[in-house]
């Protein structure tokens, strides 16, 4: 009981703002740009940015009464149950449900007001590496990808944002041009700011999907936001990515996890 009650206030610590753990690559090795590109299978959603949030699907499993986060490391793990489930009808892996709901927990635990959802984390989740699975990768049962996940160089091309090297290639292998990294595509400046440890073992992974999709929700509810209101939502995820397309592609996703989630457990 005393371990587990250690990883869990390690987890809300860094939940809560802390900077202070120690950030981990998986050996990034900057490689030729790969052409599967996870949104552009993803249909957009027909709606007015702004003008409605996704539905709300909690998470199962006691988190309705404020369930503490989860570690990895649990032998009893009332998220692995519902993650299962909710797999068979969205399609998500249930290895990376468990880490966006795991997020959601932590969240709700340090930053209450900001009502961010397993949902929406999922929906960006699928468009940046559809669940760590980005360019033929596997999810581990450890939460990491087979290979790292490791995006195109932000060198300025047609398209791309330029982002010069902020971190010596330390977390893209790339000593040039940033890339952004992890199953929730992270630009190395911007994981050094919101790092975050998931899975309790005092490290912070961009790669590991625990600790990648606590630090997305970290980012999300930056300044207070609320991201069960419209104005919040769209807020927060143009902040991830300022393009209205991404954000109804997001919102789709979002709504349409949530929606069958919710028949799962009226079930």
């Amino acid at each position: 009981m005393a371990v587990r009650l250690a990883v869990v206030l390690v987890v809300l610590a860094v939940a809560g703002g802390g900077t202070w753990l120690i950030t981990r690559a998986s050996a990034p090795v900057a490689s030729p740009t790969t052409t599967d590109i996870p949104a552009l299978s993803v249909k957009a959603a027909d709606v007015r940015p702004g003008s409605i949030a996704p539905v709300s699907a909690v998470v199962a499993g006691g988190a309705d009464q404020q369930t503490t986060p989860q570690s990895v490391h649990s032998t009893a793990d009332p998220l692995d149950d519902w993650a299962k489930k909710v797999a068979a009808v969205t399609g998500v892996p249930a290895r990376a449900l468990r880490a966006y709901g795991n997020a959601e927990l932590a969240m709700r635990s340090a930053d209450p007001g900001c009502r961010i959802s397993w949902a929406t984390l999922a929906g960006i989740g699928r468009i940046e590496s559809n669940h760590g699975q980005y360019g033929g990768a596997v999810l581990g049962a450890d939460g990491r990808p087979s290979k790292p996940i490791i995006g195109v160089p932000l060198d300025g091309s047609s398209g791309v944002r330029a982002i010069s090297d902020t971190d010596g290639g330390r977390f893209d292998g790339d000593a040039v041009a940033d890339r952004a990294v992890g199953p929730m595509q992270f630009i190395p400046s911007t994981w050094r700011k919101w790092a975050a440890d998931g899975n309790g073992d005092g490290l912070g992974d961009p790669q590991q999907i625990d600790d990648a999709a606590l630090a997305a929700g970290r980012y999300l509810c930056a300044g207070g936001r609320d991201m069960a209101t419209p104005s919040g939502w769209w807020s927060g995820i143009l902040s991830y990515n300022n393009s209205t397309e991404y954000a109804q592609k997001v919102f789709g996703l979002a709504d349409g996890y949530a929606q069958s989630a919710k028949a799962v457990r009226a079930g």
